[in-house]
């Protein structure tokens, strides 16, 4: 009998020290779970901020070569739009500012998408260089961007962008000998923001061994930026253009005046003649009195 009380004592102790076991390991148990503190949640939800911010669009590149004609100081009489051809979009050029960065745009129409057009820039050489320069050119160098205005971009996952997608194009130079020469072509990727980044385009003379190139007798020596294939309504810019020689050096801006039409040649000698002294004689008979008095 007191044997069966020592052994039934002893089983409520192990039941007793069983129940307090899993007390405490459920309590280790909870205690071992991560707290969260304000400090972690401010964390989370700064990374959740990062991971779902919107990409920036890509900024405008500044020019590297001393001799480059960047447009910061909105000069571009050297340039012109060239609309007449069958081809050709329309529109005009202006100096505008793009992110604090100065360039030169061909400001669209707005149909050249539409019209499948070619947006083409025609720049004077003569205009920028020496004559004796002019000779030397082997090779030009740009940046060229494009916008939209519309948002008629079709994306591969079927969204309406209003942005310029893929841009590229080529161009083309007068040459000795009154040819036309044919640069190869330039492309710059493709660009689902509103403004493009700068694709660097190089227009090439690769034949000038053979004479196709500018000489120092030309008085006109333009080359020819075109952008074409646009997949939506917008604009080209062009920047940072610089002439190079054989040996890759640039050349060093010498700017110099349009030459006059015959139009401005007449307008100037009227204007000289309008400007002229009047002489001693010349007075006295504007102020002798008519005889018809």
């Amino acid at each position: 009998m007191e044997y069966k009380m020592i052994l039934a004592s002893a089983l409520t102790l192990t039941l007793a020290a069983a129940v307090t076991g899993c007390g405490e390991k459920d309590s280790s148990s909870e205690s071992s779970e991560p707290v969260t503190t304000a400090a972690t949640e401010a964390q989370t939800v700064e990374a959740t901020e990062e991971t779902t911010e919107a990409p920036e669009p890509p900024k405008p590149v500044d020019a590297t070569d001393p001799n480059a004609i960047t447009f910061d100081d909105g000069d571009f009489s050297f340039a012109s739009p060239k609309t007449g051809d069958d081809d050709s979009a329309q529109g005009t050029l202006e100096v505008v500012e793009v992110q604090g960065n100065k360039m030169l745009r061909f400001t669209d129409d707005g149909s050249n998408c539409a019209n499948g057009t070619v947006q083409k820039i025609q720049i004077d050489a003569v205009r920028l260089l020496s004559h004796e320069n002019v000779a030397k050119v082997r090779s030009i160098e740009f940046d060229i961007y494009a916008d939209a205005t519309a948002s008629d971009f079709k994306n591969d996952d079927g969204d309406m962008l209003k942005a310029p997608g893929w841009i590229g194009g080529g161009g083309g130079a007068n040459v000795a000998g009154d040819k036309w020469y044919q640069f190869g072509e330039w492309s710059g990727g493709e660009y689902n923001f509103e403004m493009s980044g700068a694709a660097h385009a190089e227009f090439k003379f690769v034949l000038a061994a053979g004479g196709q190139c500018w000489d120092e007798t030309m008085e006109e020596a333009v080359f020819l930026i075109m952008r074409w294939g646009a997949q939506n309504e917008g604009n080209m810019y062009v920047d940072n253009i610089v002439f190079l020689d054989e040996e890759g050096n640039s050349l060093p801006i010498e700017k110099s005046e349009a030459p006059l039409t015959e139009a401005d040649a007449e307008t100037a000698a009227d204007a000289e003649t309008a400007d002229e002294p009047v002489t001693e004689t010349q007075a006295e008979e504007e102020s002798a009195p008519s005889d018809a008095q």
